[in-house]
């Protein structure tokens, strides 16, 4: 069987499960999802080593500590993937929700009820918990999932998907409803990208490469994941403990995550007093630092170039920047920013509240660490990826992410005159 007829008859079976999810039981997913998560848990040993042959090749590419960190599954980190599981278990089930509903004037009842997209094709790189993350969201939302992982982390998806699979069905989802893309071959992705067929929507989660060739060659409608361009802004009263606590945790708490900062702005008003004590906390933990020409006036830091302020690091790097207002603060992150997670520190509720209205990011926080953007962290359960688009959803896609609308209407024999 070639690629293309492989894809094509894991598309077909996608399809006919998609049917099948339809009308499921929020009864039988839940336990699907519990059972799950207990067969994670009893396979750690085995996961563990199909782990370590991603972790083992990772190291003989050459990958960066960072990619490695994200890559590795410890005990910890699969206790955290089977409880995620039980957590969307206990959420509430969103298909059927009745969203809107009235009676028109010619006495027809039309309401708006939440119904599956389908099948969601997830194509992802590196972190293997999005295998499992995205496979319980999916069935939770009565959709059928096709996940295409990178081949850094082949062994590990295959492993878990396979444990998934197995333990749904065996729980009465119907077979097929969870599928893994074995092949490392990136024309894959290519094929996947045409079956429009059979895939209703493609979640991305990746590098700007991978994002950019799933834009450019989709026939399948998009819901992108793109940088984590992440701001931290300490306006002129930020409170130099918050500050502190807050940047810190932004930065350093997981460096190589989308929700980590990337850029700390900081008013000019503040600059002499606190800067000078940031940069020396963060270079205690090996952060390197590249500041505006301002910044070097306070701090030992190396120069900021105009692409740092467009990076995505995900590593112990931050560029930072001394502004002269509020104003500069906001259009440096609309102009530079991802649109992912910014914040600011500050006393003022006129200036937090501005914040929250102008910095046009799919979330926005207050005397917070942007680190909380996060499916799991919102009570989402967890997530499929973090939107930064505007329509159909953004910020973290979860379970009414992966739903859409229908209208039913409910008559007595009207006709239209």
């Amino acid at each position: 069987m070639s690629l293309q007829q492989e894809l094509l008859q894991l598309g077909r079976q996608a399809r006919q499960a998609s049917n099948a999810l339809r009308s499921l039981s929020r009864g039988v997913k839940d336990e699907a999802l519990r059972r799950v998560a207990r067969d994670l848990r009893d396979a750690k040993a085995e996961i563990k080593a199909a782990n370590a042959l991603d972790l083992e090749a990772g190291r003989e590419k050459g990958l960066s500590a960072a990619m490695l960190d994200r890559l590795e599954l410890t005990d910890d980190r699969i206790d955290a993937m089977a409880e995620g599981l039980e957590v969307v278990a206990a959420l509430p089930d969103p298909v059927g929700d009745i969203v809107h509903q009235y009676v028109h004037a010619n006495g027809l009842r039309i309401a708006q009820i939440r119904q599956p997209l389908g099948v969601v094709g997830i194509i992802y790189e590196s972190r293997p918990n999005v295998t499992a993350d995205a496979a319980a969201l999916c069935l939770k939302s009565g959709n059928a999932t096709l996940l295409r992982g990178g081949s850094e982390a082949i062994h590990s998806n295959i492993a878990i998907a396979n444990i998934f699979s197995a333990g749904a069905e065996a729980a009465g989802v119907p077979a097929h409803a969870i599928q893994i893309v074995t092949t490392t071959d990136r024309a894959a992705v290519g094929e996947i990208l045409k079956m429009d067929k059979y895939v209703d929507v493609i979640v991305p989660r990746g590098g700007k490469s991978l994002i950019a060739r799933i834009y450019e060659e989709s026939r399948i409608p998009v819901v992108a994941h793109l940088d984590g361009i992440c701001h931290t802004y300490l306006h002129e009263d930020a409170d130099p403990d918050m500050a502190r606590q807050v940047v810190l945790n932004a930065k350093l708490q997981r460096p190589g995550v989308c929700n980590a900062m990337e850029t700390l702005l900081v008013h000019e008003a503040v600059a002499p007093l606190q800067l000078p004590a940031l940069a020396e906390a963060l270079q205690k933990e090996s952060c390197e630092l590249r500041g505006c020409e301002r910044s070097r006036q306070l701090i030992d830091c190396a120069p900021a170039s105009d692409e740092d302020w467009e990076t995505e690091y995900l590593d112990k790097i931050l560029s930072i920047k001394i502004v002269s207002s509020f104003e500069e603060a906001v259009a440096h992150i609309n102009d530079f920013g991802s649109h992912h997670s910014d914040a600011i520190i500050t006393e003022s509720y006129l200036f937090a509240e501005r914040f929250l209205d102008e910095v046009d990011s799919a979330t926005v926080y207050v005397n917070a660490s942007t680190r909380f953007t996060d499916g799991f962290e919102f009570g989402l359960g967890a997530e499929i990826g973090i939107s930064t688009d505007k329509l159909h959803c953004r910020g973290p896609m979860a379970l009414e992410g992966l739903t859409s609308l229908k209208y039913v209407i409910r008559g007595t024999g009207q006709v239209r005159e």
